[in-house]
């Protein structure tokens, strides 16, 4: 059985089409297998990707660039005529 490394090398050395179904075959598995986890290792998942997703939010100024407009109002001056605009 060929270990992560040598797949991950070996993959350079096969034809799109290969490459592909590999891809294609690695997916449905992990789909079938997200079928069969218990509500705890779906939490336990959430959990796993959340604090990865804190880490790249905290060391990545392009991920947070836009939140320098968090003061700014949404929809600007014009909320009152959008809505007024939606009731007629």
């Amino acid at each position: 059985m060929m270990n992560t490394s040598e797949i991950l090398k070996i993959l350079p050395q096969l034809s799109n089409c290969d490459r592909l179904k590999i891809a294609q075959e690695a997916l449905r598995l992990t789909q079938q297998e997200k079928h069969n986890l218990t509500s705890e290792e779906i939490k336990q998942q959430w959990s796993i990707a959340a604090t990865e997703a804190l880490e790249d939010y905290t060391s990545d100024a392009e991920l947070t660039i836009f939140t320098a407009l968090d003061s700014e109002p949404f929809y600007g001056n014009n909320l009152a005529a959008i809505v007024l605009k939606i009731d007629n």
